[in-house]
């Protein structure tokens, strides 16, 4: 890291967390579904990151920024747990509580099919080589380029590529077997 970005100041921020806000917030809203909580947890995350932006040694700030960014999604999620734990003592009424809370219910139907996708997908990466696993975490969950993953891999970037190539048709051919995604053409 340079000596500008071990000091703190706003130039390290600038340069290693800035260029990364669009990535946080798509990934963040793949996390939260709502545009506002994706908002709220990217400003939470980029507080988190210029607080400690000291302690960054200047490798790889995507990674660190998204571990940031999950972390304190998690943090919120055990937040609202506890909230939903209520027990009637206190200034906020419960039912003050809950309409705070309240989103839009999925119907039975949804939640059984998201359900049931979800543990396919998980099923299927669970399934693959951990080279190929590790590769499709990087690049489709955490949502890292080729050559960010490649970095963190320590291979080249057309192994990434082809890793993440065969990784994905697995996954394809396993939900396609399963029975909740479509057959797909080449297959």
């Amino acid at each position: 890291m340079t000596d500008v970005a071990r000091d703190g100041s706003p130039t390290a921020f600038d340069n290693y967390v800035v260029p990364e806000i669009p990535v946080l917030y798509r990934v963040a809203l793949s996390l939260t579904g709502q545009p506002a909580d994706a908002e709220d947890l990217v400003q939470d995350t980029l507080i988190r990151a210029y607080r400690a932006i000291d302690r960054f040694d200047g490798a790889h700030p995507r990674a660190w920024l998204l571990t940031i960014l999950r972390h304190t999604h998690l943090n919120r999620i055990r937040g609202r747990s506890a909230v939903l734990l209520y027990d009637g003592h206190g200034e906020d009424s419960l039912e003050a509580t809950l309409d705070r809370l309240a989103t839009p219910s999925p119907s039975a139907e949804e939640v059984v099919v998201d359900a049931t996708f979800e543990a396919e997908v998980a099923e299927a990466l669970g399934a693959l080589p951990e080279k190929h696993r590790r590769v499709v975490e990087l690049v489709d969950i955490q949502g890292l380029s080729y050559q960010a993953a490649a970095d963190l891999l320590g291979v080249p970037r057309g192994t990434v590529m082809s890793r993440l190539h065969r990784a994905r048709a697995r996954i394809r051919e396993h939900l396609a077997a399963s029975g909740v995604a479509p057959k797909w053409k080449g297959m």
